[in-house]
Formats: C-alpha cells, structure tokens, sequence
C-alpha cells in the first residue's frame, strides 16, 4: 500500500513538474506574440500605403487602433479573467489574436482595419494579465520570470521586424504573407498553453470589496500616468514612421528595417537592468530623467542622414523605450501599498496612457502631410522627450498614493 502510494505520489511529481514547464514555456510563447503584430508591420508601412493607395494618416491609423483597444479594453480584462479563468482567458485570447493576424491579411483596407483592431484588443488582454499571472503563479521569481517573458517579447518584436521586408520581397509572398506567416507562431503557443487550460489553477476574487484610493485626484498617479502614455507614444510612433524618415535620408526599406531591429534589441537589456536599479533605490527621479534625455538625444540624431548616427540614435530610443517601459511597471508597484491599489494605477495608466500613445502615429501622419517635412515632427519629438524628463523626476518621487 506504501509503495502505491509512493507511486501515485511520484507520478504526480511528474505530472505537476511537466506542467509547469509547460506554462513557464507557454508564458513565453504567448510573450512572443504580444509585439510581433506590431513590429512586423511598421517597416511595411509604406509598401502597404502605395500598394492600398492610402494617405499616411490613414496607415497612421493603423498604427493607433491597437493603442486605443489598449486604452479602452484594458479596464475590463481583470473582470473577463474572473469570470471566465485566467488560463482560459489567455488560450481563447490567443486564437483571437490568431484570426486577427490572418483578417488583416486578407485583401483590403476593410480587412486590414478588422484585424488590427482584433490584434489591438488581445494584445490588451495579454499586457493587463501576464503580470497578474505571473505574481499568482511565480510569487517568489516575479522579477526573473518578468524579465524573461519581456526579453522573449522584444527578441520576437525585433526579429519580426528585421525579417518583414525581406520576407515580403520573396516571390509570391508580398506584404500579406508577410505579415500572415506569424500565425504559425500562434499555433505553437496555443498547443504548449492548452495543459494550462485543463489544469487551471484557483484564482483570488478579483471583485473582492477593496477600500477605494483617491487615484484620479492624485498628483503622483498622473505623473505615473503622463510618463506612462508619452514613453508610449515614443514607442509606437518612431515604430510607425522610422522606415519613412529613414528613406528621406536614402535609405531602403530592408534597411530601414533592420535599424528598426537595432532599436528593438536595444530595449532588451535594459528591460533586465532598469526594474534591479529602481528597486534598490530610495527614490527613481534619475531613472526618470535618464529616460528622457536618451528619447531627446536619439530623436535628435535623426536630424542626420550619416548611417552610424541614426543607428546610435535608434539604439538610444530603443534604450529609452526599454527603460520607460520597465519603469512605468515599477512605478505600478513602488507608488502603491497592495495589490489591489496597483491594480488601480495600472488601470488609470494604461487606459489614459495609451490614448496619449494612440495620438503619436496618426498626429505625425498627418503633421508629415501638412509639412512636407520630417524636420518639425522630429522636433516634437525631442519636446516630449523634456516632458518624460519632468514626468519622470516628479514619478519617481518616493511618494506613495493616498487612500
């Protein structure tokens, strides 16, 4: 009878040591997937305006429907979650993710706005719900586990985009399979996530009664919140609109795409380093500060058309988007007591935040349009670069929010 027991006991070792592995490779996978239909379409942007005969406000429109979704949808994940499970709300999120992917594919302007919309919305889910899976599931490795879904999703992100246009000038491929291939990405993940699915795990009440904070009124919850949005937006436009500022200077869009590359990989090790620093200082203001300075610094050197300069300049916003970014997650935590009161700026962050972010690409579209010009749209850029700077000293303040 022992030795049964002993048995059953070892085999549900095995069982529960093959499932975590499983969901450690499954975080990663989907991890993946939460940046490459973003990336892999910016250095195609204007192969897709020429080819659809469209403005670049309105591929600048593209860009900003997944910002939005962020904004928008961002508010509500917690609650599906609660409702539905979180393993089983991440597997059907992903085969949402998957249609998108391949609607925006099809043929047609109609078809590219359904789909992005559809890759806008899941990508939301996956922003608002890793963390949260991660500090259920991993309480004692939040910062290893954290730092590695993030390096796999800027590897992805980079990858996507480098490859994009050469993936798109092979015979019988065009933009359309370029960008639809990565659903076989999507495919893996949702076979290494389905173990989780039927073994979910029990969840706290994410609508348990909490006592509410004075978020909306509070300074330091805004100044978390401007930095969160405009680091953002010095993300997503310089995504959008780098391939097109590049061929101003001459260069190719296979070119262009890899100097995006160069900017993508240059968030991956800061992505580790910045979250290590923050929590062992008193206070953030300089991580604030040096966040800014590097997003003014590299968006001045896109003023040069000399390739070593713009490809210092892309690694610097690529330092600074990895640096805004892991600090806005810190700011999440540092300025809050618990969990719940975290959960409550996250909210307020990413859904103002990203409608900050979401007014980027379209504004500089269409400022482009009306100039003629990359010269005052990059001068915008180095103006909200100061902005992060203050936002940034005033966020990293070692001030907690009020309830």
């Amino acid at each position: 009878m022992g030795s049964n027991k002993m048995v059953l006991g070892t085999e549900q070792r095995r069982k529960n040591e093959t499932i975590s592995l499983l969901l450690v490779a499954g975080i990663m996978l989907f991890a993946s997937n939460l940046r490459v239909p973003i990336t892999s379409i910016g250095s195609l942007v204007p192969v897709i305006r020429d080819n659809l005969d469209v403005s670049s406000s309105v591929m600048g429109s593209i860009s900003t429907l997944p910002l939005l979704a962020f904004a928008f949808v961002s508010p509500f994940v917690p609650k599906i979650a609660n409702r539905f499970g979180m393993e089983k709300t991440i597997f059907l999120a992903m085969m949402i993710l998957g249609l998108g992917v391949v609607v925006r594919s099809a043929n047609g302007i109609s078809t590219l706005f359904i789909g992005t919309a559809l890759i806008g919305i899941t990508i939301a889910f996956g922003n608002v719900l890793l963390p949260g899976l991660i500090k259920m599931r991993f309480p004692f490795k939040i910062g290893l586990m954290t730092g590695l879904y993030t390096i796999f999703m800027n590897i992805f992100g980079a990858l996507a985009s480098g490859v994009s246009v050469p993936l798109s000038n092979i015979e019988g491929f065009g933009w359309r399979v370029s960008l639809g291939i990565w659903v076989a990405l999507i495919l893996i993940a949702l076979i290494v996530w389905y173990p989780q699915v039927r073994n979910p795990q029990p969840q706290p009440d994410l609508n348990v009664e909490q006592k509410k904070t004075k978020m909306w009124t509070s300074a330091t919850a805004w100044n978390v919140t401007i930095f969160m949005g405009f680091q953002s937006l010095m993300y997503f436009t310089p995504l959008t609109w780098l391939p097109d500022i590049l061929q101003s200077h001459g260069y190719s869009l296979s070119q262009a795409g890899l100097i995006i590359s160069v900017m993508l990989l240059g968030i991956i090790p800061v992505n580790f380093i910045i979250p290590v620093l923050a929590d062992r200082m008193k206070n953030q203001k300089l991580l604030g500060a040096f966040t800014g300075i590097v997003f003014i610094l590299g968006s001045a050197g896109l003023f040069s058309s000399n390739l070593s300069i713009l490809i210092i300049s892309a690694i610097l916003i690529g330092i600074g988007c990895g640096s805004g970014y892991s600090l806005s997650m810190m700011f999440f935590t540092l300025r809050t007591r618990n969990g719940y009161e975290a959960s409550d700026l996250s909210g307020m962050a990413q859904s103002i935040g990203y409608l900050i972010a979401a007014t980027g690409p379209i504004a500089f579209g269409g400022f482009y349009d009306v100039m003629g010009s990359w010269t005052a749209p990059i001068i915008v850029l180095i103006a909200i670069g100061i902005i992060i700077v203050i936002t940034g000293v005033l966020a990293g303040r070692d001030v907690v929010i009020d309830n």
